[in-house]
């Protein structure tokens, strides 16, 4: 490891340089299908650096930024997905600032991680040429709808290793949980709702379903080879009547070696065990998404570099599987090895109450600046 070099490196980083980039982007509010605007602030901040960017379309009026430094192809990409979740009920989104915590959506997932690696390229960018790693970094759209902005770098470009800072309280993933979206939807006879005996309820089909399924030992709580959450349900809406209709969305998050294949069979048969036990019962099953688990090879150079960064920076260090879903699978099954590693926690992300640590996003700036320069190479 160049001490010298990270520590010029480490001294190059603008911490408030840094806050106030966090601070933009959680003001530019971009849900999944209207990051535009962010993009254009990513944009301008490494043109006026002098860093060429290649903006790489995915569809109308939505692209992904790349650059690249170094020679040859890029032995890691350092990447960072722009969107966010809809503000939905949140009356105030946008940035607040209090005792060194940056609340407002998207701080955790993951703008907290896009401005620690805009302020690592930056770092980087301003070494001598012949001192500047293979590496590049990549701002992508649509990760929390459907990767579409990954799944379209990933046509063209194959990286070895890719960081991706998702938030882990800055923990090293090296593994990384499957993920199955499941969607149910239950019929039934719409009547006017005094007169319930003449119908059948779609949501009484729905919630019988779904006690009988909690009851299968794969969806145990105390499971750890999976997490089970029910996320949305939904119903035909018309006054006083009885429902003809439920919609039910479940999300299943697969432990690194779980088999989503296996899951979905056995959802399958608790549709045919529910069909014989739940009278009139109509139920559709869908699997709207799916993507495997993964578990890297340890590698012990790497290990070492955390070993020898992380005191420095008077941070715990503590490997752990990221639970979540995220384009880590999209790159896995792509062939690359994703490093998942950001600032923030998923407690908070997707919530109200959504926030990172400025002291957290200044550390992954420096972790991601040293990892490309000594852990790629």
């Amino acid at each position: 490891m160049n001490q010298a070099l990270i520590e010029k490196l480490w001294d190059d980083i603008d911490v408030d340089r840094l806050r106030q980039t966090l601070i933009d982007m959680v003001d530019i509010y971009s849900p999944s299908g209207k990051e535009e605007d962010i993009q254009l602030y990513i944009e301008d901040r490494l043109v006026s650096a002098g860093i060429a960017v290649t903006r790489q379309e995915v569809d109308e009026d939505r692209y992904n930024l790349l650059a690249t430094m170094g020679q040859g192809e890029p032995q890691l990409y350092l990447v960072g997905h722009v969107d966010t979740v809809p503000a939905w009920d949140l009356e105030e989104y946008c940035a607040t600032e209090e005792w060194g915590v940056v609340r407002g959506l998207g701080t955790a997932d993951m703008k907290g991680g896009c401005a620690a690696m805009l302020e690592a390229w930056l770092a980087l960018a301003s070494l001598p040429q012949e001192q500047q790693p293979s590496v590049g970094i990549l701002f992508v759209v649509g990760e929390e709808e459907n990767g579409d902005g990954s799944a379209k770098f990933l046509e063209t470009a194959r990286p070895p290793w890719v960081i991706i800072g998702e938030p882990t309280s800055l923990s090293p993933c090296f593994s990384h949980y499957g993920y199955l979206e499941v969607a149910l939807t239950t019929q039934g006879r719409r009547i006017h709702s005094s007169l319930p005996e003449l119908g059948h309820n779609a949501v009484e089909s729905m919630l019988r379903f779904l006690l009988l399924l909690g009851k299968d030992a794969l969806f145990d709580r105390k499971n750890p080879q999976l997490v089970y959450s029910i996320r949305e349900m939904s119903s035909s809406r018309a006054g006083f009547v009885v429902p003809d209709q439920c919609e039910t969305y479940i999300d299943l998050h697969l432990h690194p070696g779980g088999s989503p294949e296996k899951v979905q069979k056995v959802l399958k048969a608790c549709v045919a065990k529910a069909a014989a036990s739940i009278p009139g019962l109509k139920l559709d099953i869908r699997f709207d998404f799916s993507s495997q688990g993964y578990e890297l090879q340890e590698n012990d150079y790497l290990v070492e570099l955390f070993e020898n960064l992380y005191p420095r920076l008077n941070l715990p260090l503590q490997f752990n599987p990221f639970r979540s879903h995220s384009d880590g699978n999209l790159f896995f099954g792509a062939g690359c090895k994703p490093l998942i590693l950001g600032p923030g926690s998923l407690e908070t992300a997707h919530t109200a109450d959504e926030q990172t640590s400025l002291s957290e996003v200044e550390s992954a700036a420096r972790i991601y600046a040293a990892l490309c320069l000594n852990g790629f190479v």
